[in-house]
């Protein structure tokens, strides 16, 4: 420690490691080894990252939140050096579909933010308010939202620059072409990317791990140590015995079936499409090329046979098309920095695709570890990230848990077990008992995941208000809502944006090879 010239206490910086290795690759290794090189590039540090041939890859059609354009906007990366070469599309949030049996709420839009929100989410609140006191007001979201108008009206999410809002995007891609892409991007920017098959997790007297062995002799040694190895969790549980922490009380999906479709008529929209089904439920995911379709289900109420029946059914396939089976576990390693290692990606843990969170965390993971080398509160880094884990886990248990359908085993059990965090719990009555959800989110301090706009926009969006016939007009007591007016002036911000097709034909064709 020492005095700046101005008399403030300057805090010592720790010199950066001098050697990482990260071992996996696909989009969560490339992504760590990107924003490494990055950070620490520059101070010297030499990155390697090691892929087995031996291991594929899990990765299909997948869908972002806005974090994943963040993280491109800071390795310096523009939409149009990648999106073209990864069959990239726009996302402007996610449509549930057939969660809710309620008349008027059989699908609503969960929207990404933007700023013109400001303008019409009291509204909402108030409106969802006044109907879950029993009020004959607007409760559903959809109306009040731009993202939820530029997705249906099959635009782009993407502000011209006369428009002085900012409006949030994520995208959809291809899994392994997003991998190659930025394995591409690193290697050019000096990370050593190295094909092996480790077969060994050399630790020290000390228990920190020394070296990773690979079955043709070779010896990987570095300072610190990056497990990217999916689901086997190779270094963190494998050598270093770290706890995993199962989800799978109340996250019970556990197997996936995936195939990809054409594209329909209507072309992409720049939305994620999330039906319910009698065990799970289906994504869809629009890439330029073809459409990704998953059913994410329990293997306790459907077998892999019959899941893949529904989705084929669902997709309008024949019986004998290919499909491709997943297995999942839903949880999280019980410290993501153990010793000299960082578990990243399905290494670190998994929840289900539902809210397409897994690189919003592998983000949140190193800039978080990258912000807290200086000090080394390894304690208050793996809070934060258990605390990110948790509020995500239970804003999706909240799907399942709220939704308005009881037609199968599987929902039954959903919409009604009391496996829920204290918070959740909180959230649910808040909600059901007229209180002020705002005040309770922000109290909760968990504002952060996900904030009262998403909570709003789910629970409303299921049709969670007294029945139809039980609720009682405005009266003096309540303001009107012109939707009228709030129609005029969403749809009026929406024209102000180009059609998804334009604005994926902005963009350069792709100039490599996938």
């Amino acid at each position: 420690m020492g005095l700046a010239a101005g008399g403030l206490e300057e805090v010592s910086r720790r010199p950066a490691p001098r050697r990482i290795v990260i071992l996996g690759g696909g989009t969560a290794g490339w992504m760590a080894a990107n924003l490494l090189q990055h950070e620490w590039g520059g101070e010297g540090t030499a990155i390697t990252l090691i892929e087995s041939p031996a291991i594929g890859i899990i990765g299909v059609g997948e869908g972002s939140t806005p974090q994943l354009k963040a993280f491109f906007d800071k390795i310096g990366v523009p939409e149009a050096e990648w999106m073209p070469r990864c069959n990239a599309t726009y996302k402007a949030g996610i449509e549930f579909r057939g969660w809710s049996d309620k008349p008027g709420f059989d699908h609503y839009f969960h929207p990404f933010p933007t700023e013109v929100d400001r303008f019409t989410e009291p509204k909402f609140f108030y409106s969802a308010h006044a109907r879950r006191s029993g009020r004959d007001t607007p409760g559903h979201p959809d109306a009040f939202f731009l993202a939820s108008r530029i997705a249906a009206e099959g635009r782009a999410p993407l502000a011209p620059a006369n428009f002085p809002f900012r409006v949030g995007y994520g995208y959809h891609f291809d899994a392994h072409l997003v991998g190659a892409t930025l394995r591409d991007i690193a290697v050019a920017r000096g990370v050593t990317h190295a094909s092996a098959t480790i077969a060994q997790v050399e630790l020290t007297e000390v228990g920190d791990v020394a070296a990773l062995l690979a079955d043709d002799g070779r010896r990987f040694e570095a300072d610190l140590f990056l497990d990217a190895s999916g689901f086997r969790a190779t270094i963190t549980e494998g050598a270093l015995k770290e706890p995993h922490v199962s989800f799978a009380d109340n996250l019970f999906n556990d197997r996936a079936v995936v195939t990809p479709t054409p594209l329909p008529a209507g072309g992409a929209k720049a939305q994620t499409t999330s039906t319910a089904k009698s065990a799970g439920w289906i994504w869809h995911i629009p890439l330029t090329n073809r459409a990704g379709n998953g059913y994410v289900y329990s293997s306790r109420f459907i077998n892999p046979d019959a899941a893949a029946a529904e989705l084929r059914e669902h997709c309008g396939l024949a019986p004998d098309v290919e499909v491709r089976h997943l297995s999942m576990r839903c949880g999280r390693t019980a410290r993501s920095w153990v010793r000299n290692c960082l578990a990243v990606g399905l290494s670190q843990g998994f929840l289900e695709p539902l809210e397409a969170t897994a690189l919003h965390i592998v983000l949140a993971t190193v800039e978080g570890f990258v912000a807290t080398w200086d000090t080394q509160d390894r304690d208050g880094f793996n809070s934060a990230i258990a605390r990110r884990f948790e509020g995500i886990r239970d804003y999706i248990v909240c799907h399942y848990r709220t939704a308005q359908r009881r037609d199968t085993d599987y929902w039954r059990e959903a919409t009604s077990h009391d496996r829920l965090s204290d918070s959740l719990k909180g959230i649910i009555t808040a909600w059901f008992t007229g209180a002020d959800l705002v005040q309770e989110i922000h109290e909760q301090g968990v504002a952060d995941i996900y904030p009262p706009l998403s909570w709003h926009c789910l629970l409303g969006g299921y049709g969670n208000y007294p029945d139809a016939e039980r609720l009682r007009p405005p009266g003096g007591d309540v303001r009107p809502i012109d939707m009228t007016n709030i129609d005029r002036f969403v749809g009026g911000c929406a024209l102000n944006f180009p059609s998804h097709a334009e604005a994926l034909a902005r963009l350069p064709k792709a100039a490599l090879a996938a």
